[in-house]
């Protein structure tokens, strides 16, 4: 008897769970179990670590899905035993011992950079930490170019804040060096600089596409191309 893996996605920065959900409708019409985590975005290492016991907690096998930062998690949450395939959606691919920071360092920043925001949250006793969000107003042509604009002023509204620290922490491991990996590169991400993502798919060796016109946010904008790599993952994975 063959099993189809679970599909986990995870959501990167600046987004919720929600963002899957044209992809979600898209890999249950393939009859694929799909499970859309809520990513903590607070630190690389606790939140590896809560995709890993989400991943876990899963009878079967899982293929996990990484969508910006989220890739950063699923590279270290990958090393969990049950998880036999990894996806990149216009994400980052580090290596052990690497931090998104030197990753990026090594291609020209992104228009994201200069349009960030900070401000401070609370963190044990009285000390306090730093998070990001997209200026409001940079945030259709930064985060979802091709997205209808009524689309985008919610999604503006609703970010989800970064806690600064996952630019500087490193990977603790990089599961892409055992498992199977696809990636998929946003051709016009503002985001991400596209030769970030390029180069973070072809050391991994994951079979790769690049959708030629696509914003960051190209689970919104073309789940059904997402959706179909994903299928790809799936189906060279069940056993």
């Amino acid at each position: 008897m063959t099993t189809t893996p679970t599909v986990v996605l995870v959501h990167g920065a600046f987004a919720d769970a929600g963002s899957w959900s044209g992809v979600v409708t898209e890999l249950r019409s393939h009859g694929i179990p799909v499970v859309a985590a809520a990513n903590p975005l607070r630190g690389l290492a606790s939140d590896a670590a809560y995709i890993a016991a989400v991943a876990s907690r899963i009878d079967g096998p899982v293929v996990l899905v990484g969508h910006s930062y989220g890739g950063a998690l699923i590279t270290v949450a990958g090393t969990a035993e049950n998880v036999v395939g990894l996806v990149y959606i216009a994400a980052y691919v580090p290596d052990e011992g690497e931090s998104l920071g030197e990753l990026q360092g090594r291609f020209p920043l992104s228009p994201l950079v200069s349009n960030l925001r900070e401000g401070v949250y609370p963190v044990a006793g009285e000390e306090t930490a730093v998070e990001v969000t997209i200026a409001a107003e940079k945030f259709p042509e930064i985060f979802a170019a091709d997205v209808p604009a009524d689309v985008t002023e919610v999604l503006a509204v609703a970010q989800r804040p970064l806690s600064t620290t996952v630019f500087t922490e490193t990977a603790a491991a990089a599961a892409w060096r055992t498992k199977p990996s696809w990636a998929l590169v946003a051709g016009a991400d503002q985001a991400i600089n596209p030769d970030v993502e390029r180069f973070g798919a072809e050391r991994a060796g994951a079979t790769t596409v690049e959708l030629d016109g696509a914003s960051h946010a190209v689970a919104v904008s073309r789940p059904k191309e997402v959706a179909a790599l994903i299928v790809d993952a799936v189906t060279a994975t069940t056993r």
